[in-house]
């Protein structure tokens, strides 16, 4: 099976008694059907409807997230998810956890008991699996590269620049990154 490990993304982390409710008023992402053990794409949108942020989300616990982003945003990221607290019970914060690894092949399904791997809803059930820790350096980026494009899966960065492109322009639509039942959220209208 191989893997790459993922240095350029990090991980936020978002909990509290308000958590969940504060992330679904403002991200794409319904999380209302994001089970454990899933990573599901999704973005905090401008008014405009564009993406400002992009990131896999995962579930940590009951009133617990990880938003996987690209590290060079994530400070920037983390400064936007506190303009929108308010008096939300949440905190957010980088997680320690700050190595995120890929696999990719049939046998990359996690365990339910590992708490610290997820399955990217992007592709195929059991193509591919984000976990959190330390791996060994032994990683093919290259192929990982080769592997998400031939899937149609855009990242920002490489593949459009952030601020500049609408959900739909990115696949988020098609790779269940926007909840369309789920009610508004920043830059909804547009969507």
């Amino acid at each position: 099976m191989p893997f790459a490990q993922l240095k350029d993304r990090a991980l936020v982390s978002v909990s509290g008694p308000d958590a969940e409710h504060f992330l679904q008023n403002i991200l794409t992402t319904d999380l209302d059907i994001l089970a454990p053990g899933e990573a599901k794409p999704g973005a905090l949108l401008t008014p405009q409807g564009k993406i400002l942020f992009d990131f896999l989300i995962s579930r940590t616990g009951e009133n617990a997230f990880w938003l996987e982003c690209r590290a060079d945003m994530s400070d920037d990221f983390i400064r936007r998810l506190t303009l929108y607290k308010l008096r939300a019970k949440v905190e957010i914060a980088k997680s320690d956890q700050a190595f995120v690894t890929v696999a990719w092949g049939h046998e990359s399904t996690p365990s339910q008991s590992d708490s610290t791997a997820a399955a990217d809803t992007r592709f195929p059930k059991g193509a591919v699996t984000r976990s959190y820790g330390e791996t060994d350096e032994r990683s093919d980026l290259a192929a990982w590269q080769a592997f998400r494009i031939a899937g149609g899966i855009a990242e920002s960065g490489s593949d459009y620049q952030l601020g500049d492109a609408f959900p739909h322009d990115v696949l988020l639509d098609e790779t269940g990154g926007v909840g369309f039942k789920k009610g508004c959220y920043v830059g909804q209208e547009v969507v």
